[in-house]
């Protein structure tokens, strides 16, 4: 199969088959398990920066400090972008954004209409992801892959609970959701078409794309799970993280034998 193929099939299942299983998840089944899908998918985030993408950034570039100063500076970028999100939506203590399921449902879709913007541009750069790991390496590709899919499951399902608080259909929030996953096929086939003639951006793509990973496990997820402070909770939480990074680490292991 073609290094194009690789990235049109990866990100149809990064992003299609992310809000299919979301949709499942988030209609059919007990919330308590998106804690645990949430562990899972700090683990993989977290193995796939750690064991896969960082060491590939490293080896192809001529610099390992350009590496690190790129994760430090790309931590920093999404620190801020989030900021600037957060202030440009929240005018007042009480965020709406943050807490959908604290507010009035008199918000006539605009917590929702919010959540579908973001995440478009969320599955774009997740494609663009994709597309650099697989003009990399076919089997960094694909663990990428699976670190982004592992993530976007848990952020899918909690999609679907603030499209369905803000007025949405079931039917409706599926169908948003699901035409925003398009966009994970379109930043593919651009990053493929353009990162074709600039191959020696691509260190510097999968550092990038090692700050955001690390940023939303770090930042976005793992506040979460302190939520959660029985002890049984805790080693849930540990044990799955572990299976998130051994999946990856064994995953890894069998491609590149």
């Amino acid at each position: 199969m073609s290094v194009f193929a690789w990235i049109i099939v990866a990100s149809l299942f990064g992003g299609v088959l992310s809000v299919i299983c979301a949709g499942l998840f988030a209609l059919n089944t007990r919330a308590q398990w998106v804690g645990g899908l949430v562990s899972y998918a700090i683990g993989a985030l977290l193995g796939a920066v750690f064991l896969d993408i960082l060491p590939e950034a490293i080896e192809l570039s001529p610099s390992i400090t350009s590496v690190s100063a790129t994760v430090l500076f790309g931590i920093l970028l999404f620190f801020t972008l989030e900021k600037v999100l957060i202030w440009r939506h929240c005018h007042h203590d009480h965020c709406e954004a943050h807490e959908p399921h604290e507010h009035s449902a008199h918000d006539h879709g605009r917590s929702g209409t919010m959540v579908i913007v973001g995440d478009t541009f969320h599955n774009f750069v997740d494609g663009i992801i994709i597309a650099a790991a697989f003009l990399t390496d076919v089997q960094l590709g694909i663990v990428t892959s699976l670190a982004i899919i592992a993530h976007e499951i848990p952020q899918e399902v909690g999609d679907f609970a603030i499209l369905l608080h803000s007025g949405y259909s079931k039917a409706r929030a599926f169908q948003m959701n699901l035409i925003s996953s398009f966009a994970t096929v379109v930043g593919g086939v651009l990053g493929y078409l353009t990162l074709q003639t600039m191959q020696s951006w691509i260190p510097t793509l999968l550092a990038l794309a090692s700050a955001s990973m690390i940023y939303v496990a770090v930042a976005d997820l793992i506040p979460g799970l302190h939520k959660r402070t029985q002890m049984r909770d805790t080693i849930q939480q540990v044990v799955l993280i572990l299976l998130g990074v051994g999946t990856v680490g064994l995953l890894s292991s069998a491609l590149h034998v």
